[in-house]
């Protein structure tokens, strides 16, 4: 049975961010984009993607010097996990509590309310 892939802490989906949007890179080129919104020291990131490493949240290429990282998983199974858990620790496995408390947070914006409406008349379609 396969085992679920660990929950990111807050600094680790940071770099996790970082590979996403730019791709597969050397830990300065995570550290130089880290150091746009807060600073990060260079042994500091180096650990969190040794950590990372161990915990199969990135992967790492050691053919190559420096080394380069990769994510482990596509930014969308990463943010269904967490998701699925935010949903079943904080509102029992209701998604109607998670929606509606998501729509009381934030004021969406008129596409985003069309992306939502649609996503469930979908979701009503596959029911039927």
């Amino acid at each position: 049975m396969p085992t679920k892939p660990p929950r990111p802490t807050e600094g680790e989906l940071a770099i996790l961010r970082v590979l996403w949007d730019g791709g597969p890179a050397t830990v300065r080129e995570i550290l130089h984009t880290l150091n746009e919104t807060k600073p990060t020291g260079y042994t500091t990131a180096l650990k969190l993607l040794q950590i990372m490493t161990e915990k199969g949240l990135v992967e790492r290429d050691e053919r190559v010097r420096p080394q380069i990282y990769r994510p482990s998983c596509p930014r969308e199974q990463t943010q269904r996990q967490l998701v699925r858990d935010l949903l079943h620790r904080a509102f029992g496995g209701s998604v109607r509590a998670l929606v509606l408390q998501a729509l009381a947070t934030k004021k969406s914006s008129p596409e985003e309310l069309a992306a939502m409406e649609k996503l469930l008349d979908r979701m009503e379609g596959d029911k039927k």
